[in-house]
């Protein structure tokens, strides 16, 4: 297939109309009930669960992530988002710096981009050799496969944004002081690489789409929608039922007994909103 019919079937849109927040805000708060549910059900039967987020600059990797995570505890939903390998690392088993990042019982692992960097940034820069690269393809079915026999949940999502689309989000990160930090040199050479990393993708795709293991592909374009689609297909992913809680309610508060309020000269933050 060549690269101008992959994009299209990858990058087609469904729907050129942009989901409206005030749609978007009730399907999330209902989505984040479940995902509620889906937290007590994991620290309840002590499951492992790991997903993987990958895709191009600006896709909306940190938002899906984020929208997963903020109604949801820290402590059971674990991001991981490595820096770049040290000279120690470099000289490891490649997959090796991930494995103390992968989930106990009761804990659900988010990798904002994982061991398939070797696949993306490390091929399109050059940060890897054509050896390297296919002992990877050679290995990472290998590795998944033993990560799911130990009773993992893996899950692998592929966020893909459209040429346009990314360019716009782009560009606003350099004329927004809130989000110039997410822009980086190497983000301004992979939007140049656009299809050296299309390549990247396709083979990746071909080499690590197993039936054990497969790549879900979300459009998105419109960030709230790509948001929704992938966290009711996270929750449709896992085999977890509403866990039986104890009613709830708030216990009498002490009296005051002797206690008298501290005439301390506490240091307020200024009011000034």
């Amino acid at each position: 297939m060549s690269d101008t019919r992959n994009e299209t079937k990858v990058n087609g849109s469904k729907s050129g109309n942009k989901l409206g927040n005030k749609a978007y805000q009730k399907e999330l708060a209902r989505l984040h009930v479940e995902l509620v549910k889906l937290q007590e059900w994991v620290v309840h039967s002590g499951a492992k669960i790991c997903i993987v987020f990958e895709g191009r600059d600006g896709a909306g990797k940190g938002g899906t992530i984020k929208a997963i995570t903020e109604r949801v505890s820290p402590r059971i939903f674990r991001v991981v988002a490595l820096p770049a390998p040290t000279e120690r690392e470099k000289t490891q088993m490649y997959v090796q710096r991930y494995f103390p990042y992968l989930p106990a019982a009761g804990e659900v692992v988010l990798f904002d981009r994982s061991w398939y960097n070797r696949a993306g940034v490390e091929r399109v820069m050059g940060f890897c050799t054509k050896e390297q690269l296919q002992t990877f393809f050679k290995d990472a079915p290998l590795v998944e496969r033993a990560i799911i026999d130990s009773g993992v949940i893996l899950v692998k999502y592929w966020l893909e944004v459209s040429p346009k689309e990314q360019t716009r989000r782009l560009e606003a990160r350099i004329h927004d002081e809130r989000k110039v930090w997410k822009l980086s040199p190497m983000d301004l050479e992979s939007y140049r690489r656009w299809y050296d990393y299309s390549r990247a993708r396709d083979e990746m795709f071909s080499s690590t789409d197993t039936e054990f293991a497969p790549w879900y592909v979300a459009r998105s374009d419109d960030k709230k929608r790509a948001r929704l689609n992938v966290i009711s297909h996270l929750l449709s992913r896992v085999p977890y039922e509403a866990v039986p809680r104890g009613k709830v309610s708030l216990p009498q508060r002490q009296k005051a007994g002797d206690y008298r309020e501290s005439d301390h000269p506490f240091r307020y933050v200024p009011e000034k909103f």
